[in-house]
């Protein structure tokens, strides 16, 4: 008997930003949620660049052109927080 392997592939198809978490809302009907603090561009910036985000790759990432961050959904499920925040900390 063989088995199958199941490629994963989470995908994002809403996005919010409030002063202390992003909250991405994934098309399979889950939502995650992460600290803010763990993107220190997002977290300083203003809320209307919070809230100017475009999918990429079909919602595989997350991009905010006004503060230059790119975050894929994948390292999002991992708990993966920025380079910044990884050398603050």
């Amino acid at each position: 008997m063989g088995t199958t392997t199941v490629e994963l592939r989470p995908v994002a198809d809403g996005i919010a930003v409030t002063e202390s978490e992003l909250v991405v809302e994934l098309a399979d009907g889950r939502r995650l949620s992460v600290p803010l603090v763990w993107f220190p561009r997002l977290l300083h910036a203003s809320e209307a660049a919070r809230n100017n985000w475009q999918l990429l790759g079909g919602g595989e990432g997350i991009h905010w052109p006004d503060v230059d961050e790119d975050l894929s959904v994948r390292g999002l499920l991992l708990g993966v927080p920025s380079a910044e925040y990884r050398k603050s900390a």
